[in-house]
């Protein structure tokens, strides 16, 4: 089987290098290729992972158009010499290059505001998987799995923390710390939302400063008051220190997601939401969603001052990590499945 994978994030890089590496133990063959955004040929580097680029980031709508044109016709040029059998990616690109010469695109979304993108692979896509908190219905084409992106890379089967993280960072186990992310709010269907104001920021760094040490991601610029809290460690040990924090809080779902995953209180402090999140505050109680920064910022307080936190998160941790799946082995079978079959019913 030739598989071509498109990463266009760098939440895709980890989504999909587990099972890259299941498809390369399989006898596989695998060809990358990425979108030069954020940190993604990063990641893809610092995680070995050989790759061709075939585009770069645009801002604007009449930017962005463009470059969409410029990565289908590289990616075109790449699978015509490549001959894959299956598309994997959350992107129209792949979904429109694979209708094009008939092969089979797989897309993952999680995402249902997303609907520019949807809309742009919905008609073309052979299947969508999506997780089973997924509160549209895609018709025929979707396939529901229980879990969520962030199991594909931080279930336990792939991912154990390192403490040598946090002593880099100067930070022991036992030490209390937030993880808190600020976001570009540059993406589609960012517009006319919001999480904190600049207030907010200052107001939750101050308050959160009182308990502990405060450690910000952020894909914008940070005031130069706030700089020396800027996270101390590559991209690619975040997990790690998110491991060990005592809270998140912050405008990013995704590593919202992934501190409920790691068993760590998670407050998500935006307009917008998903099922999955919503899903991981009313059935596993692990995590707060708002629009309201106050609120964020209050519960925040609360959480963070609870000195048995850390347990009860952890226990409620083993009851999610019952329920769902490890997605990375979940994904490689569903694909050799499908392939091998070619009907989703089977194949689930």
């Amino acid at each position: 089987m030739k598989v071509i994978i498109e990463v266009g994030h760098p939440a895709h890089v980890h989504l999909f290098r587990n099972a890259i590496r299941l498809f390369e133990d399989r006898g596989h063959r695998v060809k990358i290729v990425a979108r030069d955004k954020d940190v993604t040929l990063c990641l893809l580097e610092q995680y070995g992972l050989q790759y061709e680029s075939i585009s770069i980031q645009k801002r604007g709508m009449m930017r962005l158009a463009m470059e969409v044109l410029q990565r289908e016709w590289h990616l075109l040029r790449i699978a015509k010499e490549f001959q894959p059998d299956v598309f994997l990616s959350f992107s129209m690109c792949s979904a429109h290059v694979a209708g094009l010469l008939r092969k089979v695109s797989i897309i993952f979304d999680d995402t249902e505001h997303a609907s520019l993108n949807r809309a742009g692979w919905l008609p073309f896509a052979t299947v969508i998987c999506t997780p089973s908190a997924y509160k549209i219905d895609l018709g025929p084409k979707q396939v529901r799995y229980d879990g969520y992106h962030e199991l594909a890379y931080l279930h336990p089967t792939w991912f154990t923390p390192s403490p040598q993280v946090l002593a880099k960072a100067g930070l022991e186990e036992t030490d209390t710390y937030f993880v808190v992310r600020f976001v570009s709010w540059e993406a589609a269907h960012d517009v006319r939302q919001h999480g904190f104001t600049r207030e907010g920021k200052y107001r939750l760094v101050a308050e959160l400063q009182k308990m502990g040490r405060v450690i910000i991601t952020s894909e914008s610029p940070l005031p130069p008051d706030l700089e020396p809290h800027r996270m101390p460690v590559s991209h690619a040990e975040l997990h790690d220190l998110l491991a060990f924090s005592t809270l998140y809080i912050g405008e990013g779902g995704t590593l919202a997601s992934e501190a409920v995953v790691l068993g760590v209180p998670a407050i998500f402090v935006n307009t917008l939401s998903m099922g999955y999140l919503e899903e991981q505050q009313n059935k596993y109680g692990m995590m707060l969603i708002t629009a309201d920064e106050n609120v964020g910022i209050e519960q925040a307080l609360a959480w963070g001052s609870d000195p048995n936190i850390k347990q009860k998160w952890q226990a409620k941790r083993q009851k999610l990590l019952a329920d769902k799946v490890d997605v990375s082995v979940w994904m490689a079978g569903f694909v050799e499945q499908f392939l091998q079959s070619g009907n989703t019913s089977n194949a689930s």
